[in-house]
C-alpha cells in the first residue's frame, strides 16, 4: 500500500520551475532515496510534501488523503516529519527540551510536560544523546546535532520521516554508526523513510529504491545498482552528454 503519492507536481518561482512533472509514490515501510546536484529540487520536493510550501499544480496524497495546501503543523500532525538540511536546533536550550517541543506539539500530542520529557529521554536514548540530554543544544558536535535533528523530528510520532542530509559533513565512521542507528529506528518505529543524501555510497546502502531528479525533472527510478549504471543519471552528475 502507497503511503505518499505524488501527482504531476510543479512548483515554479516567478519564471523559474524548480520541480516539474513530478510523479512518484513510497509504499508503508519503504525507504526511498532522492538523488540529484544541488539545485535539483530534491529539498524543494521535502518542502511541497511537508508544507513549507505550496504546489503550483498536481497533488500530493498521504495515506489515501490529499494534504497539499494544508499547514505544515497540519501536516506534521497526520504523521510525516523532516528534517533540515541546516540543522538550526534552539540553541539555548537543553537537548532534552529540544525533545521534549516535538513531542508536545507533534503526532503524539503530549499534553503533560512530565510526559513529554519521558518520551523525549527515551528518544535521545535511541540515538545515542541520552548522556548530553541536560547540555545546551548549542554544545553539541556537528554529529551530535545531527542526531538531534533526527529526534526532534522522531519525537512528532511520524508514520513518514523525511531526512534531509544528515550525513552530510560525518566522517565514514560516523556515518556507518549513523545508517545503523537509522535502521534501528525504522525497525522500531515502524518508519517509512524518504531520504536525501549526497553521501551515495551511504545511499546505495540504505535505500530500496532510488529515485533521480535534474533541474526538477526525474529522469530515472529504480534499484539502486540499476540507477548507478543507468546512462542518464552518469551524464547528469558529470554534466557531459551521452555519445
Amino acid at each position: 500500500m502507497n503511503l505518499l503519492e505524488l501527482d504531476a507536481i510543479e512548483k515554479r518561482f516567478g519564471g523559474v520551475v524548480a520541480v516539474q512533472a513530478l510523479s512518484f509514490a513510497v509504499a508503508t515501510g519503504e525507504i526511498v532515496g532522492i538523488m540529484g546536484v544541488n539545485g535539483a529540487g530534491k529539498t524543494t520536493v521535502f518542502s511541497l510534501v511537508a508544507g513549507n510550501q505550496r504546489p503550483s499544480a498536481g497533488a500530493i496524497h498521504f495515506d489515501g488523503r490529499r494534504i497539499d495546501g494544508l499547514r505544515p503543523d497540519a501536516i506534521n500532525r497526520r504523521g510525516i516529519a523532516r528534517t533540515f538540511q541546516i540543522v538550526r536546533p534552539f540553541s539555548g536550550m537543553s537537548v532534552v527540551e529540544n525533545v521534549a517541543i516535538g513531542a508536545m506539539y507533534g503526532a503524539g500530542r503530549e499534553r503533560s510536560p512530565s510526559a513529554a520529557t519521558a518520551r523525549a529521554r527515551a528518544i535521545l536514548d535511541e540515538v545515542g544523546l541520552a548522556d548530553r540530554a541536560g547540555d545546551r543544544a548549542g554544545a553539541l558536535t556537528l554529529a551530535g546535532r545531527k542526531r538531534l535533528e533526527i529526534a526532534r523530528a522522531l519525537a512528532t510520532a511520524p508514520r513518514l520521516l523525511m531526512l534531509d542530509e544528515v550525513l552530510a559533513g560525518l566522517t565514514p565512521v560516523e556515518v556507518d554508526e549513523a545508517l545503523a542507528m537509522l535502521l534501528a529506528l525504522k525497525r522500531r518505529h515502524g518508519l517509512t523513510l524518504l531520504v536525501i543524501e549526497h553521501v551515495m555510497r551511504a545511499l546505495m546502502r540504505l535505500c530500496e529504491r532510488i529515485i533521480v531528479l535534474h533541474h526538477g525533472e526525474k529522469i530515472a527510478e529504480g534499484a539502486p545498482d540499476a540507477v548507478a549504471a543507468d546512462r542518464r543519471v552518469i551524464d547528469a552528475y558529470l554534466g557531459e552528454p551521452a555519445p
